[in-house]
């Protein structure tokens, strides 16, 4: 059955092309009503363990640092990261309105289902449709409030949660995650169709563990391989925003509770 336009004042006659009336084949879910997010960013990657959640929480830092009002949507259900970055720990609460998100000290208001569980290391055992469901109602029952930007961060793959977020979310665009491995070429690609396929812009990409650098001497060693991340991204005339190195001082402050006083000189901004 075809959605009913939302403006009283319409006609039949003069309904048709009325900006109130929903696109067809639109799946988007509705925010909820106590918020409004002017930007949704999210953050992808074509496998695991490239570091999602550290370049999501590392453009959320940067961006509040900017004066800009931001969230983290932590759509990775079954490993979620975001609030013991952030040292958060208390439960997020519920109201008649919908579920309140947690705030890190910084101001970035956090979602996560560990701020739903009794402990944080309580394990997920979902199947996929429900862990998508779940990811839907963190934008729907979640009172974000006003937002600049939401970041999602997403699980890896190209699997049920980042389809949801695709056709549920009015995503503006995407960052892409990858590593200095051969596998960097094949990793950009699926990512980049997924998004295209989606009709998603895809704002740039940016190379994580890309070099260490020598404590002595200063110099840059390429431990994962040399990068490639230039050619890839020229193939898809895509922007690089970042090559990021293996620093323990970012290992730390994640463990610690404490990456809110980090911000990565090598990041370059999402605004363009």
């Amino acid at each position: 059955m075809a959605k009913e336009c939302s403006n009283t004042s319409c006609t039949k006659e003069s309904c048709e092309g009325c900006s109130s009336r929903p696109a067809k084949n639109d799946f988007r879910a509705r925010m909820n009503q106590d918020s409004n997010i002017k930007k949704v960013i999210g953050v992808i990657s074509g496998k695991g363990g490239v570091g999602k959640s550290l370049i999501t929480a590392s453009f959320a830092n940067q961006l509040a640092a900017q004066g800009f009002k931001v969230g983290i949507l932590d759509a990775d259900i079954t490993g979620p990261s975001i609030p013991r970055m952030y040292g958060i720990k208390e439960a997020a609460m519920a109201s008649e309105k919908g579920i309140e998100p947690r705030t890190a000290e910084n101001g970035i208001k956090i979602m996560s289902i560990n701020l739903l569980l009794k402990h944080e290391d309580d394990p997920v055992i979902w199947r996929g449709p429900v862990i998508a469901n779940m990811v839907k109602q963190f934008w729907t029952d979640v009172i974000w409030g006003e937002l600049d930007f939401l970041l999602v961060d997403m699980p890896p793959g190209t699997g049920d949660v980042p389809l949801t977020v695709f056709q549920s979310l009015p995503v503006d665009g995407v960052v892409v995650v990858t590593s200095p491995q051969d596998l960097v070429k094949m990793i950009v690609k699926k990512a980049v169709k997924m998004a295209e396929m989606m009709k998603i812009p895809v704002l740039g990409v940016v190379e994580n563990y890309s070099y260490v650098v020598c404590p002595d001497c200063g110099k840059k060693i390429s431990i994962f391989g040399e990068s490639q991340i230039d050619q890839v991204a020229a193939e898809y005339q895509l922007p690089v925003l970042g090559k990021i190195p293996v620093h323990p001082e970012y290992a730390q402050a994640a463990d610690e509770g404490t990456f809110h006083r980090i911000k990565m000189e090598e990041l370059k901004s999402i605004l363009g």
